[in-house]
């Protein structure tokens, strides 16, 4: 599995992008969040990508200066209360973690996170241990993540034992008593 598989993976992840509107007030774009009403500079997301919806339909381009999108084929210019998606980015330790996984531990586990109704984007807190092992030849430790789907949360614990074998263990617990182990075993 390439990287452009792993990112088709992420692209179809459940609360992948904030959503709202933008407006123009004193000559800077704001950009209001539908969900939390929060405001924030478009400035912020600039090199990054969003989607428009125009058209009946999502664009997605690049925020290449407060109130232009490049799209593809064209530029287009924001407009008042135009309905926008921005990309939401991935705590840095779990994406690091991510990178890490062979493809099918990565599979299973964010295959398994997606069926109890959680995203990759839901994390709130992940610890990395994989990431201080860098240079070990034998590899072996526990990972910690906490997801909040706004409904439940979900911890994970993932032990994983990298030497002779490559051994990937996620303990999932939601916060209603739910369990789910699975287990990965390469020799």
């Amino acid at each position: 599995m390439n990287r452009q598989q792993r990112n088709k993976l992420f692209e179809f992840q459940s609360r992948a992008y904030n959503e709202g509107t933008v407006e123009l007030i004193n000559d800077q774009w704001i950009f209001f969040d539908k969900e939390t009403e929060e405001a924030a500079l478009l400035d912020e997301s600039l090199h990054q990508e969003i989607e428009i919806f125009r058209y009946n339909r999502w664009n997605r381009g690049i925020l290449i200066e407060a109130g232009k999108v490049c799209l593809q084929d064209e530029s287009i210019v924001l407009r008042d209360q135009d309905m926008v998606r921005i990309r939401k980015h991935l705590i840095y330790s779990l994406d690091r973690l991510l990178e890490e996984l062979n493809d099918e531990a990565f599979i299973q586990f964010v295959t398994t996170l997606n069926s109890m109704d959680f995203s990759i984007y839901d994390c709130l807190y992940c610890y990395n241990h994989l990431s201080f092992l860098a240079e070990e030849d034998r590899k072996a430790g526990v990972n910690f993540m906490v997801f909040d789907n706004q409904e439940q949360i979900c911890n994970v614990q993932h032990h994983f034992c990298y030497f002779e074998k490559v051994n990937d263990r996620f303990e999932f617990t939601v916060n209603t008593g739910k369990r789910l182990v699975i287990e990965k075993l390469i020799s």
